[in-house]
């Protein structure tokens, strides 16, 4: 891949067309990129194929007619089995001077493993998780963590951007623990604006006006912009699954006790998100952990929207 990417010359594989490969797939297409999609539920990529992309069964399949093959899918064990399976793997299909970027967001440890698999095969991995959820998906304005060669990631640079703003973190699995770091912070913030909420709600305020006041401020958050009117509106739609959440989270809380640390913000906002799947609510949104606050105080937000209501 010595030569700089573009449509003429730069075949694409996407594999997991699922909230967030969708929106960031249709960029690609639409910047004139042919396309091989791989996902496991055909339906999901029917968008994709109006457009113009051809779907194919396997990853394997994808790899052998692209050049850079992305993927993002659910969890770790779904990236070891779409990047290094060994009769349907992405790895085995792709040709020499290939390159694996997955934005998954997965373990370090088996991003350096993928690097490793891919370079003894003479092909570059790249491992690039994404955050900025749906809505920086569809706007093309993601945070992207890139960890593997520099010389690499520069060369990718046309295609990140046509995704959002990429930033080059170090060596294999370093894209990997920003995103993790990244998810640190989301979390307790996350638990910060429920709380608030909750908070608000209780001393009577109008919340609404409550969030327009704090946003101005210094509690002021990507987390209040993004999530405040949609927890408000009770829109509790997935921009990012709260079972991805969890697993990011569990991941996060494995590598601490790996480092010997101790993050107790984290371990329970993982708590909290644990007891929104035992409820069954593991495909909402993230914003969904309002319900678990509501539920150790016995009361809901949307009481006060049915009371203003009435009036």
């Amino acid at each position: 891949m010595a030569t700089a990417v573009d449509p003429s010359n730069t075949r694409l594989g996407w594999i997991g067309t699922g909230v967030m490969g969708r929106s960031m797939c249709a960029h690609l297409i639409n910047a004139g990129y042919t396309l091989t999609v791989f996902t496991r539920t055909p339906s999901k990529a029917q968008e994709l194929i109006s457009m113009g992309a051809h779907w194919v069964d396997t990853p394997k399949a994808v790899a052998s007619q692209s050049d850079v093959v992305f993927s993002i899918v659910g969890y770790p064990s779904d990236v070891r089995q779409v990047i290094l399976d060994s009769n349907s793997g992405a790895l085995s299909g792709l040709r020499q001077g290939g390159v694996i970027i997955d934005m998954t967001t997965s373990e370090p440890s088996l991003a350096v493993e993928i690097h490793s698999a891919a370079s003894a095969a003479g092909c570059s991995a790249i491992d690039a998780p994404v955050s900025g959820g749906d809505r920086g998906a569809r706007n093309a304005a993601l945070s992207i963590f890139a960890g593997g060669e520099e010389s690499i990631v520069q060369r990718l640079n046309p295609l990140f951007n046509l995704l959002g703003k990429v930033s080059y973190m170090g060596a294999p699995g370093k894209g990997q623990f920003t995103k993790l770091g990244n998810q640190v912070v989301i979390a307790s913030s996350m638990v910060g604006l429920c709380e608030g909420l909750i908070y608000a709600h209780k001393a009577g305020l109008d919340l609404n006006h409550f969030v327009d006041a704090i946003s101005t401020g210094a509690a002021g958050s990507k987390s209040l912009d993004l999530y405040g009117s949609r927890i408000l509106n009770r829109d509790l739609e997935p921009g990012f699954y709260v079972n991805h959440f969890v697993k990011d989270l569990g991941i996060c809380l494995r590598e601490c006790q790996n480092m010997g640390l101790a993050l107790p913000g984290l371990a329970l906002a993982q708590q909290l998100y644990l007891s929104l799947k035992a409820h069954g609510e593991g495909d909402l949104g993230t914003q969904a952990l309002i319900l678990a606050l509501e539920r150790i105080n016995n009361l809901s937000l949307q009481s006060e929207a049915s009371a203003i209501g009435k009036l």
